[in-house]
């Protein structure tokens, strides 16, 4: 089985690192990666570091190929589907373009391929992502299994409907952004009172990540009950816990959740 990355950004090549990281098919041999993307050295570099063969085009890609993901932006998807539609009969097309659907793809490819839309988050990098795979797709039953194997190997794998993909998408997807940007300001209000930067990045990190890590471990307890235990009467946490409720930091991250799916 071979499979192809058209299209090899940030996006792309996270999910190709991931896979030759973590998958042991992959690192067996017995799944061959593929690259390309129109910068070619750039793709040459970066496929080295990962371990994936640079193709010269679009139509070698789709030749080498037996499950091709798509890895382009959205506005790109058309014109690079259109290039290699025929060479994409009877193949697997596996979908990242954000916004882009199963009846879409239907629609510009047909019934020749079979297609499976799917949006995985950067942090499979460190194999802690999540990848969320759309109940509609026509695979066959192997192509599936596959495509779960290799991303079961970095990521929690979450099955939804179509119709919930772009809100779980903000979350998982669009959500590391989010908390880059608290952890930089955490890390500023650090310095601002003493901390040098790098021991206050890997501070807040750390208070991210322990706190993420304690949600998913309790799944009975509400977050704001977890949120309660560390506050004291009087004390310091309820101090800052009524800052940011000032500073409307919970309509803050509800608006910018909604703003990516307008």
């Amino acid at each position: 089985m071979n499979i192809g990355y058209l299209g090899f950004g940030s996006m792309g090549s996270a999910v190709a690192e991931a896979f030759a990281k973590y998958c042991g098919e992959v690192k067996d041999g017995s799944v061959v990666q593929y690259a390309y993307a129109p910068h070619q050295d750039k793709l040459r570099a970066r496929a080295a570091e990962i371990g994936a063969v640079p193709c010269a085009s679009a139509q070698e890609l789709v030749r080498a190929s037996d499950m091709v993901i798509l890895a382009c932006k959205p506005y790109q998807a058309e014109d690079v589907l259109s290039g290699v539609k025929d060479a994409l009969a009877g193949k697997a097309l596996v979908s990242l373009v954000n916004a882009w659907f199963f009846a879409d793809f239907k629609r510009a490819l047909g019934e020749r391929v079979r297609v499976q839309c799917i949006m995985p988050s950067i942090p499979m990098k460190i194999k802690s992502g999540v990848v969320l795979l759309a109940e509609e797709n026509d695979l066959t039953a192997d192509e599936r299994a596959l495509l779960r194997r290799l991303c079961e190997a970095s990521a929690t794998v979450i099955e939804l409907p179509e119709e919930k993909i772009p809100a779980a998408t903000a979350l998982c997807g669009c959500g590391p952004a989010f908390f880059y940007m608290a952890i930089e300001a955490m890390g500023d209000a650090g310095v601002k009172n003493g901390l040098q930067r790098r021991m206050a990045y890997e501070l807040a990190a750390a208070a991210m990540v322990g706190a993420g890590s304690m949600v998913l471990a309790d799944r009975t307890t509400h977050p704001g009950a977890m949120k309660d235990a560390v506050c004291s009467p009087a004390g310091t946490t309820i101090r800052g816990v009524a800052a940011l409720e000032e500073a409307g930091m919970r309509n803050a991250f509800i608006k910018a959740v909604e703003a990516t799916l307008h």
